[in-house]
């Protein structure tokens, strides 16, 4: 869970950088890729918990 965490941490830092700095526009979409690692990784962790 704590890495869920971490990456969704990452991911939106990345995404404010990305917004609010146009010459890194490449960080927008490194953020975008972690939050879905992110989210995937938090529902494998409820599905396991679940199950």
């Amino acid at each position: 869970m704590t890495l869920a965490i971490i990456l969704l941490v990452v991911a939106i830092v990345l995404i404010l950088l990305g917004v609010f700095v146009e010459a890194a526009k490449f960080l927008l979409w490194i953020g975008l890729v972690i939050l879905i690692i992110a989210i995937i990784a938090w529902l494998m962790r409820v599905v396991k918990r679940n199950a």
